[in-house]
């Protein structure tokens, strides 16, 4: 039997996805006058940031002289952050750059706060199902929600999932990591407790990784990746890791089938979870510090890298990357390195030049295929190996920070996304404390 399809009214900007680039833009969307929603798939905000990791990368360049690239709202989270509770700033295990290391229970509250702050009206455990498309514009999605299925109008939309799961029902233009190159694997991440710290800081990272290889040629331990990473966080005695490795793509039926393919997503949460507990165990046996550690949590579900990548009016190259240049359109920064984790052992990673950013411009948020869509976080416009380096959290705030200001700016004007003029979007970005310049970038304090 059929059901008609309930209502959730008309909006200026539905921003679907609360991660790090979602939130920001329904953050930023509301400060500057736009009736907002945000939907999001999960029981919380934060997306990546609550359900899978617990650091910042992307705010610092990494390099002899550490700056600050990223500001505006991510600064008001961080600030959130430290009122309710100690941080780590450290290094990264490979040279990222410094991260800083929150407690992801803290930062739900913190999202849920400054989301609901702005006046942004929340929609939890909705999935997009649907889009209507007519005239090259996205008129209105249907979301499926505990009561059903509901239909939700908007002027302008900003895709944040992660996953491009709005384009892909309106039928934009996306690539499909896997499809032409390796995709990213996946990776179930998970936290102990009861580490003796002091004993763990004496084990150099390559020791650790020897201690894995050798391990995993036993054949006593399942350990597919032997270059993972274990980190402190706030919580004394506890350390969170990046260790597990799951391929993300594979081809079934003469097609390619990624972390959007609901069997393979499925396949990977049970086997993530199965993997870790073989890390875990590898850990108590074998490293020092953690001879009394037990498991004290897996994450929320396997923490995905790439799927699609939506077509935009402009997209970033590694070769843009490499070279650090900068774009006339420019609405933020990025230092990181290219950081590939492919299947097999160890992780590419390829550097900028000592201290430099390169742009990330405002056509890579642009969906190439309609009026009043734009796109934030990992499925913006990229080649796989540009994305790679872009996609840190740090440049999904300043992305969602820039997204959300547009869609806002046009959805008050009744104008497309392209004639906002970027003049006017830029101003109102460094109003908001946004870094757009390389030679306005910080010196780390």
């Amino acid at each position: 039997m059929s059901r008609q399809l309930g209502e959730l009214g008309a909006w200026d900007v539905v921003v679907v996805g609360s991660g790090s680039a979602g939130s920001t833009a329904a953050i930023a969307a509301a400060r500057h006058g736009a009736r907002t929603l945000l939907v999001e798939k999960l029981p919380f905000l934060g997306g990546v940031s609550t359900a899978v990791l617990d650091t910042f990368y992307g705010v610092y360049t990494p390099g002899s002289r550490a700056r600050k690239v990223v500001g505006g709202l991510a600064d008001e989270v961080v600030a959130a952050l430290r009122r309710l509770g100690p941080m780590v700033e450290r290094p990264n295990t490979y040279g990222a750059g410094t991260g800083i290391t929150y407690l992801a229970e803290h930062l739900k509250v913190v999202w849920e706060s400054l989301v609901t702050g702005a006046g942004v009206s929340v929609l939890l455990h909705g999935f997009v199902q649907d889009a209507e498309v007519a005239g090259g514009r996205v008129r209105a999605l249907t979301v499926a929600t505990k009561a059903g299925l509901a239909r939700v109008r908007a002027a302008v939309v900003v895709d944040a999932s992660g996953d491009a799961d709005l384009c892909h029902f309106a039928g934009l233009g996306y690539e499909l990591a896997g499809e032409d190159e390796p995709a990213q694997t996946l990776t179930t991440t998970f936290r102990l407790v009861n580490v003796d710290l002091d004993r763990r800081r004496g084990l150099a990272k390559e020791e650790l990784h020897r201690l894995m290889a050798e391990a995993a040629r036993s054949g006593a331990y399942d350990l597919p990746r032997h270059d993972g990473s274990d980190h402190r966080t706030p919580v004394e005695g506890m350390t969170a890791t990046v260790m597990t490795r799951l391929p993300s793509a594979r081809r079934r039926g003469g097609r390619v089938v990624n972390a959007t393919d609901p069997a393979l997503l499925t396949e990977a949460e049970l086997a993530g979870r199965r993997q870790a507990l073989e890390y875990v165990r590898f850990l108590v046996d074998q490293v020092p510090g953690y001879e009394r550690a037990r498991l004290a949590a897996l994450s929320t579900q396997v923490g995905v890298r790439e799927t699609r990548r939506v077509y935009g009016d402009a997209r970033l190259t590694a070769a843009d990357v490499l070279a650090a240049r900068q774009f006339d359109d420019q609405i933020g920064l990025c230092g990181a390195p290219i950081e590939d984790h492919h299947a097999g052992e160890g992780t590419t990673w390829r550097y900028l030049p000592d201290g430099a950013v390169v742009g990330i411009p405002f056509g890579t948020l642009v969906a190439r295929d309609a009026a009043n869509v734009l796109v934030a976080g990992r499925c913006f416009s990229a080649t796989h190996d540009a994305h790679a380096a872009v996609r840190s959290m740090g440049q999904c705030m300043a992305m969602g920070q820039a997204a959300g200001t547009a869609a806002a700016l046009a959805a008050r004007a009744l104008v497309d996304v392209r004639e906002v003029g970027f003049d006017r979007l830029a101003a109102a970005l460094r109003a908001d404390g946004a870094v757009l310049d390389p030679d306005l970038a910080a010196a780390a304090s």
